[in-house]
């Protein structure tokens, strides 16, 4: 069985953290090398609630991390990997802090890369009814056409670029410069790209879709903008328009 980790995002989120946590399932539990969450400089207790969470329910595979600063959503995922990478981990596997994507799908998404079926896993709302699941009409409306657009850009046909509940093949992620990407929310899009570019394995699995009282820090204009500029600079590359393709 391959070494796999899983690299939990968190920012301020203490009261959603310790129940993604322990939503894992207990096969995954068993299965798995580490949990390891990296609080993101939060202002509350994120931290120090899964501190506690470690000691009372003695999970001994949970390990805890907060950044000296605040590194953006992009630039956590960076430190994450890097760790996962160093550990001589086969596969990670993200999840977010804030409860957004349901745990109990990590065997289902976990699979394919076990198997060696497949470099990258997204779990993807948008295969279902989202709007079902609570999502607002503007960000399904705002995922629908950037989607749409992405798709025609880069010439694939996913059905969507912005679920951010991802497993990865550490061995991918060591050929790909994503140190390089933004620390900001379309960090998940270059890395897509980059995936795309490298000609790896890409699967979507359908996941529920849930919206709770979790805040959104997405700025959703210049998460847009950043996500059709980052498409559009490599739609031009690969077209010779665009010469000094940053990435390369």
């Amino acid at each position: 069985m391959k070494k796999t980790g899983i690299l939990i995002v968190a920012y301020e989120a203490v009261n959603t953290l310790n129940a993604v946590i322990e939503r894992i399932p207990r096969k995954t539990m068993e299965e798995i090398s580490e949990i390891f969450v990296f609080d993101d400089y939060s202002k509350d207790n994120t931290y120090y609630a899964a501190i506690g969470l470690k000691v009372v329910k003695g999970i001994e595979k949970l390990s805890i991390f907060k950044n000296e600063k605040n590194l953006g959503y992009g630039g956590n995922q960076k430190r994450g990997f890097q760790y996962a990478i160093e550990k001589g981990y086969d596969i990670v596997a993200l999840l977010h802090g804030d409860g957004q994507y349901a745990p109990e799908y990590l065997p289902q998404l976990i699979e394919p890369l076990q198997k060696g079926e497949a470099d990258m896993v997204m779990g993807s709302r948008m295969i279902g009814n989202p709007l079902a699941g609570g999502m607002p009409f503007y960000k399904y409306f705002g995922n629908k056409v950037l989607t749409f657009l992405q798709n025609k850009m880069l010439g694939t046909s996913l059905s969507e670029f912005h679920s951010g509940y991802r497993i990865y093949s550490c061995e991918a992620l060591k050929k790909i410069p994503f140190m390089r990407f933004s620390d900001d929310f379309h960090f998940d899009t270059e890395i897509l790209i980059q995936f795309i570019d490298g000609g790896f394995r890409i699967r979507e699995i359908p996941i529920p879709t849930y919206y709770g009282d979790e805040i959104s820090r997405v700025r959703i204009f210049s998460y847009g903008k950043n996500v059709l500029k980052a498409s559009l600079e490599y739609m031009l590359y690969k077209r010779g328009y665009l010469k000094n393709y940053r990435y390369r």
